[in-house]
């Protein structure tokens, strides 16, 4: 079935040359479990994006019952939790898969950094990777908040005063943040945004670069 299917895709549209460019790719041979024991540490990269695309889907569905308003946030969240069916499984995936992305991530980044792998000609992949973490730890900040419960609002408390003490810039980050003066519905709000639409749309992009520079570079050697 699926055989037919993709032939007769492949009649209209041509995929299989597209498809054997993506697949046919040559894996060398220090990545391989079966010649390196080490190899497994080449994997925190991919286990990082096998993580990140679940965080994608599993809050595509959060976002199906969550309601952005300090009214019915709190209430949302526990309607998913209690009534939705396998609502607290997929919010669970959500919420500890959001800590293990960036454990992989740190990961990932110590093994690049160890293994020399930002060195020339992959410095420009290395900065792309960096901004990805930051992303990483923004879309963690913002999706903290989402629950509006009170751990969840003094933390974010806590965090907008960190930022606040940038020098210079520091309170003007802070407003941007709270949307005004105080941890409010417009903190919320934005949060939201940020965290269902910008930064996600941020990160799709950085990881596109990413993936097409290790496309074009390779996978870095051993040390």
């Amino acid at each position: 079935m699926l055989r037919s299917m993709y032939e007769w895709l492949d009649r209209r549209l041509d995929i299989t040359p597209l498809w054997r460019d993506v697949a046919d790719h040559e894996v060398p041979e220090h990545v391989n479990p079966a010649h390196h024991f080490s190899a497994f540490i080449y994997c925190f990269g991919g286990l990082t994006f096998f993580i990140v695309v679940i965080q994608i889907l599993s809050g595509m569905f959060l976002a199906l019952y969550y309601v952005p308003d300090i009214v019915n946030a709190h209430a949302s969240v526990k309607y998913l939790q209690t009534e939705v069916a396998f609502g607290s499984i997929v919010r669970g995936m959500h919420h500890w898969g959001a800590s293990v992305a960036i454990v992989m991530l740190f990961l990932h980044t110590l093994r690049v950094f160890f293994t020399g792998a930002y060195k020339n000609p992959r410095e420009f992949n290395w900065v792309i990777g960096m901004l990805i973490f930051f992303v990483m730890l923004g879309l963690g900040f913002t999706g903290y908040l989402l629950p509006w419960d009170n751990k969840a609002y003094f933390a974010t408390k806590v965090g907008v005063q960190i930022a606040a003490s940038v020098p210079f810039i520091g309170p003007y980050i802070a407003t941007f943040l709270q949307g005004g003066d105080i941890v409010g519905a417009q903190t919320l709000a934005r949060f939201f945004a940020l965290h269902v639409f910008f930064l996600p749309a941020v990160l799709l992009a950085l990881l596109g670069a990413h993936f097409l520079l290790i496309r074009r570079q390779g996978i870095s050697g051993p040390l």
